[in-house]
């Protein structure tokens, strides 16, 4: 089978790529011939590949026209989101979250977006999935948004300090310098969402406060935007104390992959046992992310997948 497609000039350059980076992606996908001469695209290829390239194209474009880039990850995700009918590719990937130097942060697969919309929606959102899933990213993004337009009045950011080798009493530095190491992925994300000397400005305001969980204790957190981020690493007593601190006009979002728990007994995993013990309670959302939902490198998702039927094998 074969079809042809006209599209306008303006868009010709976006849809090719870099040395037709993302036509290569396109064909590597779909599994059909690709040809580009002028503005006119060519499929060929058996029935099903054809049609489906054709779908796949004509929401690639739609996105070019609203202002998105495109490359291979995109083909990748909107490959994706039709072969499992899960709804139309560009209004999954066109929610954008957050912009920063005019890099746009969007959903890139179907949970994702149903995570941002749980976020909006619910007083405590559950983000559990495996690494490279965007659950902390997109919460990020999601609270940088919220204070930067005054929605909430700060950000605080939490993790457990678990101690992975080396006891915390024995590491040079002052207790904050201790918990440093622990906290610093948190950094590194705000810093893609908020330029330096404003991100400085606002922690020194305590707009932003980025602590260990320990921290959390004894307080209520009021008209603002709280994430907990590695939540498997928290025992049932932090959770329930964590959970706790919710005030009025605040939102909540703990993330947290189950698989990659770091306590002595996983079994006692505060993560671990919150679904049932919350599952129930309405204005409470639970995501469950999987290894398809890895944004990371193709090889994370095979990494991801080779361990949980690892897991499921040695399981009892």
């Amino acid at each position: 089978m074969k079809t042809i497609l006209e599209i306008d000039n303006e868009i010709v350059a976006e849809l090719t790529g870099e040395h037709d980076a993302t036509l290569k992606a396109l064909e590597r996908r779909l599994g059909c011939d690709i040809g580009m001469r002028g503005n006119v695209i060519t499929l060929e290829g058996g029935e099903q590949d054809v049609e489906r390239g054709r779908a796949v194209v004509e929401e690639l474009i739609e996105l070019i026209t609203a202002g998105h880039v495109v490359d291979g990850e995109t083909v990748e995700s909107v490959g994706m989101v039709i072969a499992e009918n899960s709804g139309k590719p560009s209004e999954v990937f066109g929610d954008l979250v957050w912009e920063h130097r005019g890099r746009r942060i969007v959903p890139k697969t179907v949970n994702q977006k149903l995570y941002v919309d749980a976020i909006r929606t619910s007083t405590i959102t559950f983000g559990i999935g495996p690494a490279g899933t965007g659950k902390t990213y997109l919460a990020l993004a999601l609270a940088v948004s919220e204070l930067l337009t005054k929605r909430v009045n700060r950000i605080i950011l939490t993790r457990p300090a678990v101690e992975a080798g080396e006891k915390i009493g024995f590491l040079p530095g002052t207790m904050l310098e201790k918990v440093d190491p622990y906290l610093r992925p948190l950094f590194d994300a705000l810093y893609d969402m908020v330029e330096p000397d404003q991100l400085t400005t606002l922690m020194e305001k305590g707009a932003i406060e980025v602590a260990p969980l320990a921290f959390m204790r004894g307080r209520t957190l009021n008209d603002s935007f709280i994430i907990l981020d590695e939540a498997q690493n928290t025992s049932p007593e932090q959770m329930k104390m964590f959970l706790t601190r919710l005030g009025f006009g605040s939102r909540m979002v703990v993330t947290g992959d189950i698989t990659q728990v770091d306590l002595p007994d996983v079994r006692f995993s505060g993560l671990a046992t919150v679904v049932d013990i919350l599952g129930e309670i309405t204005d409470i959302s639970f995501i469950n992310f999987e290894s398809k939902d890895v944004v990371r490198h193709k090889l994370v998702q095979k990494i991801v997948s080779a361990y949980k039927t690892y897991t499921n094998q040695e399981r009892p």
